[in-house]
C-alpha cells in the first residue's frame, strides 16, 4: 500500500464532506430498495458512512479502502456487523457472483485509467448474475445555471486541493465523458440514472449484460 493521503483528514472526513454527500447516497438507496439479507459491497468504504445506511435494512455488510486511517474510523461506526478489508479496488479478495449490491461513490474519477478499468471489472467478477451496480461520481454536463456551474466550481477547486496526481486523474475522467464512456466500454446495462446538482453528478444503476 502506498502512503495513506487521508491520515490526517479521516476523523474529521465526515464532518466536512457528508453534509454534501448524504443526499447523494440517499438518492441512491431509493433507486434500489435493500432488503434484508442482501449481500452489499462498498469499493472505497471510506469511513463507512455510506455502509450505515444499509444497516438498517439488516443487509450483509462488506467494505474496502486502501486508506487504513479511513477504515479505522468505519470500524469503530460499524464495529462487528460489516467485513472490511484493506485492500484495492483493482484485486478483491472476494469470491465470484458473492454480491447483490456493488456500490462505489466518488472513487472511480481518483483512479488512473489503466487502475479504474481493473477496478470496473473487478466489480463485476464479483457480483452476482442478477446483481446490481451502483456508481456515483462526478458528471461532465450540461450544467445548469447556477447551481450547475456552482457545483462544478466547487468539484474543480476540491478536486485541485487533492493534489496533482489526483487533479490529473479527474481531469481524465471528465475528458472521456465520465461514467458513460465507462458503462459502455465495459458492457454494462443502464437500468437507472439521475443526473444531479444542477448537471455535475451522476448516479447510474447497472447490471452485467
Amino acid at each position: 500500500m502506498t502512503k495513506d493521503p487521508y491520515r490526517r483528514v479521516a476523523v474529521l472526513f465526515d464532518t466536512i464532506f457528508e453534509p454534501l454527500n448524504r443526499g447523494l447516497r440517499l438518492i441512491g438507496v431509493g433507486m434500489f430498495r435493500p432488503r434484508k439479507g442482501m449481500a452489499v459491497l462498498d469499493v472505497g468504504c471510506g469511513t463507512g458512512v455510506h455502509l450505515e445506511l444499509y444497516r438498517r435494512y439488516e443487509c450483509a455488510l462488506f467494505g474496502i479502502d486502501t486508506s487504513e486511517s479511513m477504515l479505522a474510523v468505519a470500524k469503530k461506526r460499524l464495529g462487528e456487523v460489516a467485513d472490511l478489508r484493506l485492500a484495492n479496488a483493482c484485486e478483491m479478495p472476494f469470491e465470484d457472483g458473492s454480491f447483490d449490491l456493488v456500490i462505489s461513490m466518488l472513487v472511480l474519477h481518483e483512479m488512473d485509467p489503466a487502475s479504474r478499468a481493473r477496478g470496473i471489472d473487478e466489480m463485476k467478477r464479483v457480483l452476482k448474475e442478477d446483481g446490481h451496480i451502483l456508481l456515483i461520481d462526478f458528471h461532465p454536463g450540461p450544467y445548469h445555471f447556477l447551481k450547475g456551474w456552482l457545483t462544478k466550481l466547487v468539484i474543480f477547486l476540491s478536486e485541485i486541493a487533492a493534489g496533482q496526481r489526483h487533479f490529473r486523474n479527474y481531469r481524465h475522467f471528465m475528458s472521456i465523458r465520465g461514467l458513460s464512456t465507462l458503462i459502455a466500454t465495459h458492457k454494462l446495462l443502464v437500468e437507472q440514472e439521475k443526473v444531479v446538482g444542477g448537471g455535475g453528478l451522476a448516479l447510474c444503476l447497472l447490471r452485467k449484460n
